[in-house]
């Protein structure tokens, strides 16, 4: 009788803590935003709280420019600070120290990811995973007025290209190495390059995700035709930009700004969580071992189009997980397989193998 008191003693305390555990990681993995940095002049009316609120404001600003697209950003632009504060979990001060009378302050601010998403929802807003991936960029220009062709080293865009960063890009851009053999390709297939798929030059670099530029001059116009092709998917993109110069580097930098914003949202928009979606999905977890139902706690909070998640019920042998995902099923499954995860969905409730 005793051994028997002690083993129920022993599942439930096991029960208790499994449960605890859950709760307190729902929100868990926020939105860290680190080195902000912002500066005051030590002046009468200086005021530490008021520059760490104005740190803030630069985080979720920062955090924002990286979650959704450009046309979005003007949604958010008179948010109030309450708001703000009523979405930071914590924040930290990393460091600090006076220079000509002027106080300087790093920050790192931690949001929490439910409230930042509910937030956007509010503003008709879908947010983007945050992703970064390596992208191959060729830009290729072609001069219409001097039938010239520039390439690699001539070719101020290729130059400049990587000189402009910003911390919310997403993109991490390869650029191809100057190969004679490439601009001899690309030097045949000019006369027909917009049919081109750039597919020899393409396969050299084994990366999934490539943009090929093709930039069009003439006089002080130019046009863009962008091939992307992320995965499997392939997309074509036209814009226009009028008063160019490529010899003058100012109007190189805000061209390649520009076409970076675009690059940006379109990834974004391949990335997008429609937080509109709400799946329901029941999930049996084996709970003879705490450690597999705290690793598989721990994927679901590094996913993004996990909106939450939590225990509809256990027993002596399973922990039964209720998860709302902002996705189909499908998506959901495909996520779990790259994560080594696989679940036997023949049944209302899901078990994960």
């Amino acid at each position: 009788m005793y051994y028997f008191k002690s083993l129920y003693i022993s599942f439930i305390v096991l029960a208790l803590t499994i449960f605890f555990f859950s709760t307190a990681s729902l929100n868990a993995n926020p939105f860290f935003i680190d080195e902000i940095e912002i500066s005051e002049k030590l002046e009468n009316n200086f005021n530490k709280d008021l520059l760490i609120n104005k740190g803030f404001e630069k985080a979720f600003i920062e955090l924002i420019s990286t979650l959704v697209k450009s046309k979005d950003l003007k949604k958010i632009k008179n948010v109030k600070l309450y708001e703000i504060k009523a979405m930071i979990e914590s924040f930290s001060i990393k460091e600090e120290k006076f220079i000509n009378k002027t106080y300087h302050l790093s920050l790192g601010v931690s949001f929490n990811k439910k409230k930042v998403f509910n937030y956007l929802e509010k503003k008709f807003i879908f947010p983007t995973q945050i992703v970064t991936e390596t992208f191959l960029f060729i830009p290729i220009i072609f001069n219409q007025e001097e039938n010239d062709l520039l390439l690699f080293s001539n070719n101020p865009v290729y130059k400049n290209w990587n000189e402009i960063k910003k911390k919310n890009y997403l993109i991490n851009f390869l650029l191809p190495t100057e190969d004679l053999e490439d601009i001899s390709l690309i030097k045949e297939k000019s006369s027909n390059i917009e049919n081109y798929d750039f597919k020899k030059i393409i396969e050299k670099y084994y990366l999934k995700h490539s943009i090929v530029a093709l930039i069009f001059k003439d006089n002080d116009e130019i046009k863009v035709l962008s091939k992307i092709i992320i995965k499997d998917k392939k997309i074509v993109k036209n814009n226009s930009f009028k008063n160019f110069d490529y010899n003058d580097q100012e109007k190189i930098k805000n061209l390649i700004e520009e076409l970076k914003i675009i690059y940006e949202d379109i990834w974004k928009d391949h990335n997008q969580i429609n937080t509109s979606i709400k799946l329901s999905l029941l999930i049996q977890v084996d709970n003879k071992n705490l450690d597999i139902s705290s690793k598989f706690e721990k994927t679901l909070d590094e996913i993004d189009l996990v909106n939450n998640y939590s225990i509809n019920k256990f027993d002596k042998s399973h922990i039964f997980y209720e998860v709302i995902f902002n996705g189909t099923p499908k998506n959901f499954i495909n996520i779990m397989i790259n994560k080594d995860y696989s679940f036997d969905t023949q049944r209302k409730v899901w078990i994960l193998k």
